[in-house]
């Protein structure tokens, strides 16, 4: 199991340099490959395999962006997104789902009622990714990169 937990922010604390994205999925390579690109982008990450630890988690942690996969047991990314929208200290933060498994209309819906802003179809190109984060995030203007290059 993979869990790189950040100290919890203090209140006393002046605010973080960088924002934190707690990145959520049970599968290992994938969380690491995701640390490591976001880290190389200028943030600090919280990086979780077990969905089971993620509100607690978060709630110590606050951090700026939940980047979650949906399809994971014991307890689904739908599970996870909805208790985030449900918690007074976690309801803004936006959350940007990841998924190669739920892509029909009905998902998306779901997606939507647990309170997922945003979601990503895997496999996806890392510049897409960042583009999506920084999009959420407030830090650009265009929720898609536009250059193909």
């Amino acid at each position: 199991m993979v869990s790189t937990i950040l100290e919890p922010q203090q209140e006393q604390q002046t605010p973080r340099s960088k924002p934190l994205i707690m990145i959520v999925d049970d599968n290992v390579e994938l969380l690491e490959e995701l640390e490591n690109l976001l880290k190389l982008g200028g943030y600090d990450v919280a990086a979780i395999s077990d969905g089971t630890q993620v509100l607690e988690t978060a709630l110590k942690n606050k951090p700026d962006l939940i980047l979650l996969d949906l399809k994971m047991s014991p307890k689904s990314g739908f599970q996870i997104a909805d208790e985030a929208r449900n918690s007074i200290v976690l309801k803004d933060v936006p959350v940007i789902a990841m998924t190669g498994f739920f892509t029909e209309k009905q998902h998306f819906l779901m997606m939507k009622l647990c309170g997922i802003k945003t979601s990503i179809l895997k496999p996806f190109r890392p510049l897409n990714l960042i583009t999506k984060i920084e999009f959420a995030l407030g830090k650009r203007e265009e929720e898609y990169e536009t250059d193909m290059t």
